[in-house]
C-alpha cells in the first residue's frame, strides 16, 4: 500500500508555500488517479509524436557540444536513417576542437546512446501531413517559430525515451546556469545557493538569495518556483532512468539513490533538496490548473484528436476526458486568481515577460549537448508554455463558441502535445519520487 509517513530523509510534508495544498494527498491523486491514465494517453498516436527542431545552433556560446559527448554521437548510417542532428552538418561550424583527431577517433567509438531514434514507418509520415491540414484548416493565430521551419521533424517520443547517459560536461550546468541567472528576473549580485558556478563568497549565501526572493512579486516569485520544479523533475527523470551497466551489448537502465540523495537529500543538500522538491510540486499544481481551466476547450465536440482513424480518435479523446474529469475532481488546486490581478497594463507586460522568458528558454535548450536531453527539454519547457498561455487566457476559454473554432483562443496540436506530455513528465516524477522514499526506506 502507500505508505504516507515520511521517513526524515525526505522532510516534505505538509503544507506548500504560495498555495493551499499539502502533499500527501497530491501524491495519492497523482499516483492512483491521475499517473496510470496519463501514461496511457502519452502512448497513443495523436500524443507519441512531437515536432522538434534540433538542428538549431546554440545563439548564446559556440557549441562545445561536438562529438566528444560520446551518447550523443550517432554511429554513421544510411542517409535516410540519418538522425538530423548529424545530418544538418553544422557541428563544425561551432567547434574548432572537433577537427582533432583524438576526438574522431573517440566519435568512431562511441555508442548511440544519446541519439535521437528517428525511424518513423511510412504510414505515420503520411499521416502527419494529413495532421498539417487538418492543423492549417483550424485557425491558428500563434505559430512557434520551431514547427514551421524545414528542419522541423516528426519524432516518436517512446521511442526517445528521456533518461541519463551520464553525460556530466561543464556544459551542462552552463545551461541551467543561465537559465536561472539570464532568465529569472535575478539580478547579478544575488548568488544561487549550491550554485557549482557562482564564485564561492563566505559560508552561506542563502539568505541573501532568498531575502531577494521573498522581495519579489508573487508573479516573479511563481516563476523562479516554476524553473526550478522543472529542473527538479527533469533530475528526478535522470536519477530514475539511470545508465547502470553497459554490459555485452545491452544496456541497463534503472533507479540512482546515490545520484538522487546528492540532488535532494537534506544533508547533501543542506536542505535545499526540500525546497527543490517542493517547487516540483508547486509546478505539479500549476499545470494541473491549466488543465482544469483548458477542460472546456477539449469537451467541445468540433476538438477532434485527429489520427485519421476514427475509433482511435475516439478512444483517445475519451481517455483525455477521463484525465480532466480526475482532475476536477481533486479538490486542492493552486488558486491563480492573485496571479497577474494588478493593474491592467502591468499584467499585460508581466504576462508579456513571461512569453519572452519562456521562449527564450526554449532556445537555451538548443545549448543542450545531448540530443535526446535537447528534445525533453524543449518539449517541457513548451509544455509549461502552454500551461501559462491557458492560465492567462481564462476569459477566451469561458467563451468559446461551441460549434466552431474560435478567434480568441486555440491550441496547436503541437501545444497539446507538448501540454500532455509535459504535464505526463510531472505525474512520473511525482510517481519515481515515490519510489525512491521506498528504496531509501529498505537502505535505512
Amino acid at each position: 500500500g502507500l505508505i504516507v509517513r515520511r521517513p526524515a530523509l525526505l522532510q516534505l510534508t505538509g503544507v506548500l508555500d504560495d498555495c493551499f495544498c499539502d502533499v500527501e494527498s497530491i501524491d495519492i491523486f497523482n499516483n492512483f488517479k491521475i499517473y496510470p491514465r496519463i501514461r496511457k494517453l502519452t502512448e497513443r498516436d495523436y500524443f507519441r509524436y512531437y515536432r522538434v527542431n534540433l538542428k538549431r545552433p546554440c545563439p548564446f556560446w559556440p557549441d562545445d557540444g561536438h562529438c566528444s559527448i560520446k551518447d550523443c554521437h550517432v554511429e554513421p548510417c544510411p542517409e535516410s536513417k540519418v538522425p538530423v542532428g548529424i545530418k544538418s552538418g553544422n557541428y563544425n561550424k561551432y567547434s574548432q576542437a572537433a577537427n582533432t583527431m583524438s576526438d574522431v577517433v573517440e566519435c568512431e567509438q562511441a555508442k548511440e546512446l544519446g541519439a535521437i531514434n528517428s525511424t518513423l514507418s511510412n504510414q505515420s509520415k503520411e499521416a502527419f501531413a494529413d495532421w498539417a491540414r487538418h492543423d492549417d484548416a483550424q485557425d491558428h493565430f500563434c505559430e512557434l517559430d520551431d514547427e514551421t521551419s524545414p528542419d522541423a521533424e516528426y519524432v516518436d517520443l517512446l521511442l526517445n525515451p528521456e533518461r541519463y547517459t551520464g553525460y556530466k560536461g561543464p556544459s551542462a550546468w552552463r545551461v541551467w546556469n543561465s537559465i536561472y541567472e539570464e532568465n529569472c528576473f535575478k539580478p547579478r549580485s544575488v548568488y544561487r545557493p549550491l550554485n557549482p558556478l557562482a564564485p564561492s563568497r563566505g559560508e552561506d549565501q542563502r539568505e541573501g538569495f532568498y531575502t531577494w526572493l521573498e522581495g519579489l512579486c508573487l508573479e516573479k516569485r511563481v516563476f523562479y518556483r516554476l524553473i526550478s520544479g522543472l529542473h527538479s523533475s527533469i533530475n528526478i527523470h535522470l536519477c530514475a532512468e539511470y545508465l547502470l551497466d553497459e554490459g555485452w551489448g545491452r544496456s541497463v537502465w534503472g533507479p540512482n539513490i546515490q545520484e538522487f540523495r546528492q540532488r535532494f537529500d537534506m544533508a547533501e543538500t543542506k536542505g535545499e533538496g526540500t525546497r527543490r522538491l517542493k517547487n516540483l510540486y508547486f509546478l505539479y499544481l500549476i499545470e494541473l490548473r491549466a488543465l482544469y481551466k483548458v477542460a472546456p476547450y477539449f469537451e467541445r465536440a468540433i476538438v477532434n484528436l485527429y489520427t485519421g482513424n476514427a475509433q482511435e480518435d475516439g478512444e483517445t479523446k475519451d481517455l483525455l476526458l477521463q484525465i480532466f474529469n480526475e482532475i476536477k475532481a481533486f479538490p486542492m488546486h493552486f488558486d491563480e486568481k492573485s496571479m497577474f490581478a494588478g493593474h491592467k497594463l502591468e499584467a499585460k507586460t508581466l504576462k508579456e515577460e513571461f512569453r519572452l522568458h519562456f521562449k527564450n528558454i526554449s532556445r537555451i535548450m538548443d545549448c543542450v549537448g545531448c540530443s535526446k536531453c535537447r528534445l525533453w527539454g524543449k518539449l517541457q519547457t513548451q509544455g509549461l508554455g502552454t500551461a501559462l498561455k491557458i492560465l492567462f487566457s481564462e476569459k477566451e476559454i469561458k467563451n468559446l463558441p461551441e460549434h466552431s473554432p474560435s478567434k480568441g483562443f486555440q491550441l496547436t496540436r503541437q501545444e497539446i502535445v507538448a501540454l500532455m506530455n509535459g504535464f505526463g513528465r510531472l505525474s512520473t516524477s511525482i510517481y519515481q519520487l515515490h519510489h525512491f522514499r521506498q528504496l531509501l526506506k529498505e537502505k535505512r
